[in-house]
Parts: structure tokens; sequence; C-alpha cells
């Protein structure tokens, strides 16, 4: 087990911060976890699920399943239903990044499903096999969180594991674990729209900085003892919807 946890938070296409951040890793001290949620929103989808891929295969990165990979595999398995929602969840970059500029307006759904099926399959059959959390010591590294209510969080849904958010961030943590969450931005937890720094609160750990919004993206390392040091980057653009 490596001395030190180094965990980043969603990415969301941003690859140069991405890239940044990857800079402060030192595969001989840390482990590296990626939250979830690498594609979607920003422009560079494809470069950022291709890097996951290589940390995953060449460094023993842990790549955890976000809910915007789980809809990217949802849209793919059944394209003509889940496209306009995958759009409206930004998934019209990452289409346009995996095959190219345009692409939404020239082909079907169905068309644009077999298509990168058919170029990525490796690809798509290692994002089908992403883990849902990682355990690290006293640390649990989650995309959305864990129900709190149950009596062993490892029995959380993995609709939750994906997409929880009010539920666990409200709910009394009586387990023995500190959990590293993203999924939820930081201005959201602490309603406060300027806000993109880390959320600690009874031993969770948010580090959505909001970086596709024009916030941040965190890379945080954690000793047996705590955090020794947040790496935060931020962004000078904002993701607007356009398809």
């Amino acid at each position: 087990m490596k001395k030190y946890l180094f965990v980043i938070g969603d990415i969301h296409g941003e690859y140069d911060l991405f890239k940044s951040l990857l800079e402060h890793v030192d595969d001989s001290l840390h482990q590296l976890v990626l939250i979830g949620d690498l594609l979607d929103r920003g422009k560079k989808s494809k470069e950022c699920l291709m890097l996951g891929y290589r940390l995953v295969k060449d460094r023993q990165a842990i790549y955890l399943r976000g809910n915007h990979e789980q809809i990217f595999l949802d849209f793919l398995k059944d394209p003509e239903n889940r496209y306009p929602n995958y759009l409206l969840n930004g998934g019209g970059e990452t289409i346009e990044s995996l095959l190219h500029k345009g692409a939404l307006e020239e082909y079907s759904p169905t068309e644009i499903s077999l298509m990168i099926q058919s170029r990525y399959k490796e690809l798509i059959g290692f994002l089908d096999t992403l883990p849902y959390y990682f355990e690290w010591k006293d640390y649990v590294c989650v995309h959305a969180g864990v129900n709190l209510q149950l009596k062993n969080w490892q029995d959380t849904s993995h609709r939750d594991f994906l997409w929880i958010r009010g539920e666990f961030h409200h709910t009394m943590n009586r387990t023995d674990k500190t959990f590293v969450f993203g999924h939820t931005p930081s201005s959201y937890l602490y309603k406060d729209d300027t806000k993109t720094k880390l959320w600690l609160f009874d031993r969770k750990v948010g580090l959505d900085g909001g970086g596709v919004y024009g916030g941040s993206i965190h890379g945080v390392i954690f000793s047996e003892e705590g955090i020794v040091q947040d790496v935060e980057y931020f962004n000078n653009q904002k993701w607007e919807p356009k398809f």
C-alpha cells in the first residue's frame, strides 16, 4: 500500500487541468484515484478518457465510475431513448470529441452509438468494469457518496454511489470512515457561487470545485492523519450548453 492517497476530482473534459494535476503525482508515494466524471461538457473528453485508461493500465491508478461514465454507457446501449438526456448532461461534446465536429447533425443517435462502439471497443469495455468505490486505510473514495442510513454503507445501491446528494451530505456519519467524494460542486454545498474550496464536514471531503463551470479542479493528497496538500487549478472558461 502506498504511503499517500492522491485523489483527483471531477474533470469533465478539461484535459489541460487534468495534466497539470498529474504533474504532482509521484507513483512511488501516491496511490492515484480518479473520482469519476472524466467526460462530458468539456471539449477534450476523448483525451481525458484515454488518459484515465492509460493511468489504470500503466500506473495502477484507480478510476472510479461516475454518473457521467454511466449515462454515456447507458446512451450507447439505448441511444434513441437516452439521447435527449445525454445531450442535456453535456454528452454532445463527448460525441464530437470521440467522432468529429458536426457528428450530431450528420448522424442519428443509433449511428453515433454504433460508430463509437466500433471505434472504441476496448475503452468501452474498460469503462463498463469501473468500480463504484475504493477503500484506502480509513478513507473511502466514491463518486457521489453513500447511504449513511444503512447499517452497512457498503450496501449502498449502485445508483446512490453515482447520484446521491443531500441524503448523504446531511446525514450524520456514524461510521469509522472518511468519505472523499465529488459529483456535487462545493459552491452548492456552501450555498455560495463563489466558493471552490474543499467542503470539509463530518468526516466528508467534497472535492468538486466546479471546474467545468469556471471554478476549479482539485488534487488532494491524504496521509493516515489527514490532508497533506490540496492542489487546486482554476479554469478560465465556463461550459455553456450548446446542443
